[in-house]
């Protein structure tokens, strides 16, 4: 059952990434102040709270190489997530290993943010990815002794 759930999870996270992406490539840069204010006010956010400000002025200052190495990134964990997600929903056992390898390794790098910023959000995603790998790791470790034994 919990698969499946992680599995949706994952296909959130990339269907979230790969329309932040596309977003992205196809923003005029010169008209992505515009833009950014339109969208703030169609999804009642905050273009200059705590949370969204920050973010929406670095892209603003990047220039178009920048620009580019952050949407092929995006565009990259939106694969990985996907692949997650769909190997996670067929219970495919490879997927286990790569959502364990994959989220395990960005623990120290989420650490790092979060005692640099801390935030609730990061926080939350933070102990969700924990509880996704202690679970899958779990559920490997007891498969694993029910083969040997």
């Amino acid at each position: 059952m919990m698969l499946p759930l992680i599995g949706v999870f994952k296909l959130l996270k990339a269907a979230l990434l790969l329309a932040l992406a596309i977003a992205l490539a196809h923003l005029p840069h010169d008209h992505a102040i515009d833009v950014f204010e339109r969208w703030t006010m169609q999804l009642h956010i905050d273009p200059d709270g705590q949370h969204l400000g920050p973010l929406v002025h670095k892209v603003l200052a990047l220039d178009e190489r920048h620009l580019r190495v952050l949407r092929a990134g995006m565009f990259a964990y939106a694969t990985l997530f996907a692949v997650e997600g769909v190997g996670l929903i067929m219970k495919a056992r490879w997927a286990e290993w790569l959502t364990v390898i994959a989220t395990a390794s960005f623990v120290p790098l989420e650490i790092y943010e979060i005692v640099r910023h801390p935030r609730p959000l990061r926080g939350a995603v933070f102990v969700i990815n924990l509880l996704i790998v202690w679970y899958l790791v779990a559920r490997l470790r007891r498969e694993r002794s029910a083969a040997a034994g």
